[in-house]
């Protein structure tokens, strides 16, 4: 069940700050070979944080698994009045960024971001029924 509301629209340009971009990008070098994972945290159609998890997939190298606690734990702040839960992001180090075979079988078509990284770059798609759509996305300060 989605906690607030996400309206965007494929000519959306939504702004990401630099430093989540650049989260991001590092978190997957650092995990490189494996997929690295994370949430994305702010308020409804402004994504403010992302805060990196651990993988806890068997097989971390092509798969990927948020840790539950944090999950829990961020959904808990989230009712408690802090930061939403907006989406998530993890990485393909050997493929684009864009949604795999995998990421589509296991989307929940529930209107949540999904930021993936490959080949360097990040891109944003939107898990809605039978799939996802791609989001735009412009880089801003804050």
């Amino acid at each position: 069940m989605v906690d607030m509301d996400l309206e965007f629209t494929p000519q959306d340009d939504l702004p990401i700050p630099f430093r989540v971009h650049e989260c991001m990008l590092t978190e997957a070098r650092a995990a490189f070979p494996r997929e690295a994972c994370g949430l994305l945290l702010g308020l409804p159609g402004r994504i403010t944080h992302a805060l990196p998890a651990r993988n806890v997939h068997a097989r971390p190298e092509t798969h990927f698994e948020i840790d539950p606690q944090a999950l829990i734990d961020a959904h808990r702040a989230a009712r408690g009045g802090g930061l939403q839960v907006l989406g998530y992001y993890h990485s393909h180090p050997h493929g684009p960024p864009r949604p795999s075979a995998e990421d589509i079988r296991l989307a929940a078509g529930d209107g949540r971001i999904w930021a993936i990284v490959g080949e360097k770059r990040v891109e944003l798609w939107e898990d809605v029924a039978g799939g996802f759509r791609a989001i735009s996305y412009s880089l801003v300060n804050g």
